[in-house]
């Protein structure tokens, strides 16, 4: 592998080398989770410790990953700290739901997001790519927030993939409501560390409530105007994944509150994953020149020879390999929390035994175990060269997890994926991306990794719109 000298090392907290207080854990867990893990989560494969008293595993050998999350995924529940954050904001939605309702919900929305299903949705990703493009007509050096920039192009081709645009929103300052969203519902509060329950009131979240019910009432107003639409129109309504939800309703599918619940999640959570890694992609790969050579190159190519978007993620090797390191080093999901239902056990290939015991606290970190010192070279550095085909037999199965793995994989993989590398075509071909003095983001955990002070990079004019055919 071609390990460049010095690769761009991107912002993150520096693992803490003495133990914090309780008092320390309640306010960084607050501020930002990320900022809490020590030096041992970064270089041992699993660590038995305590919360408040509460044991918790946390886990970075893929090994003994597979065994929680595949081979004995039925042992082990959602996390409570986990369900206490989420379930106030997306209830029996696919990412909180468990047991039946999970298995109606993931039943339901499966049928839309198979591998050939998602592919046919490359035509609309590439027309709202290009037509949010003309954002940046005529750039000349001008600065954006390329965090709420991605969250608007994101949610447009949500909207238009998923909803045939038909969304009770105006987008215009739809990524400040998410960001409004995740800022005030989406972070632990400090009784959910104490585990009290779900009715005693979370102080941090109060200002929540507003943001929360008018996302609830997109949701609604979404859903009756394509009852009515329905209704009217019967089989002429577009078949998407409003129509499906809509259509499992009844009494022995999901109920009208299961399907409220699904479409807020994938609204409001669908597209910040893929958001926030596009713009944290965009943001290492200003940082890195000879990547971006790389990429331009690629892209021009491709766009030139006339590929079908849908066969970009197979034509641009270093575009892919670009993304999935940003997905590497600042993951979406940035934590899988769960917890033991009955006392497990594994061994490891050379005999180390793990004990689990019943109620134990799993947590399987993405944000460690993609920075793990056993597992990558350079693990705090940007080397999209590691995700070349050429190269990602090194990389385990169970090391890299930016979509999660076993029963509750994210379903929507194969469609982030597409979606990103069209975008990134079509926004690189046309433009080029840079820092700028007031760029200094800092990783935050609230649902996703968010850029902490925005993510201000300078653009300039490459192409014009007319050189994408």
């Amino acid at each position: 592998m071609d390990m460049r000298p010095e690769p761009f090392e991107p912002p993150a907290p520096i693992p803490r080398t003495v133990p914090p207080s309780k008092l320390e854990i309640i306010r960084t867990v607050f501020r930002n989770p990320l900022e809490l893990w020590g030096e041992p989560s970064y270089t041992l494969p699993w660590i038995m410790t305590s919360f408040f008293g509460e044991k918790t595993l946390i886990v970075n050998d893929p090994g003994l990953i597979k065994y929680l999350l595949v081979d004995n995924a039925q042992n082990y529940k959602m996390a409570v700290v986990r369900q206490l954050v989420l379930r106030p904001i997306l209830r029996d939605g696919l990412l909180t739901a468990e047991g039946a309702v999970w298995r109606r919900s993931r039943k339901a929305v499966a049928p839309i997001f198979t591998p050939r299903h998602a592919k046919g949705f490359a035509s609309q990703m590439l027309a709202q790519s290009q037509l949010y493009a003309e954002k940046y007509a005529g750039a000349d050096g001008a600065v954006f927030d390329i965090g709420a920039d991605m969250t608007e192009l994101a949610f447009a081709i949500l909207s238009q993939t998923l909803f045939s645009g038909e969304i009770a929103t105006e987008s215009d300052s739809f990524a400040d409501d998410v960001d409004d969203l995740l800022h005030t519902m989406g972070r632990v509060d400090p009784m959910d560390l104490l585990r009290a329950p779900a009715w005693v009131p979370r102080v941090t979240r109060i200002g929540g409530v507003r943001v929360l019910e008018k996302f609830r009432r997109i949701v609604r107003d979404t859903m009756d105007e394509r009852r009515r639409r329905m209704e009217r129109d019967g089989e002429a309504v577009p078949s998407d994944f409003l129509t499906l939800l809509l259509r499992a309703a009844g009494p022995d599918g999901l109920t009208i509150e299961e399907v409220e619940d699904n479409i807020l999640t994938f609204i409001g959570a669908g597209h910040e994953t893929t958001a926030r890694a596009l713009a944290w992609t965009l943001y290492c790969v200003a940082n890195s020149p000879h990547v971006r050579e790389a990429m331009e190159a690629e892209i021009d190519r491709v766009l030139a020879g006339g590929a079908d978007p849908v066969e970009w993620l197979d034509l641009m090797p270093w575009t892919r390999a670009a993304f999935e390191e940003a997905l590497r080093l600042y993951p979406p999901a940035p934590s899988i929390n769960r917890a033991a239902i009955a006392d497990d056990s594994w061994t490891s290939p050379a005999g180390e035994r793990v004990e689990i015991p019943k109620d134990v606290t799993v947590l399987v970190m993405p944000w460690t175990l993609h920075r793990h010192a056993l597992l990558w070279q350079k693990p705090r550095a940007f080397v999209p060269e590691r995700f070349l085909p050429e190269n990602r037999q090194a990389i385990h199965r169970f090391q890299y997890l930016p979509f999660g793995v076993g029963p509750r994989v994210c379903i929507g993989a194969t469609f982030a994926m597409q979606e990103a590398i069209i975008a990134l075509g079509v926004l690189m071909h046309r433009f080029r991306f840079d820092m700028t003095e007031a760029t200094h983001p800092w990783p935050v955990q609230r649902l996703t990794t968010q850029p902490a002070n925005g993510l201000a990079l300078k653009v300039t004019a490459r192409r014009p719109a007319s050189s994408i055919s």
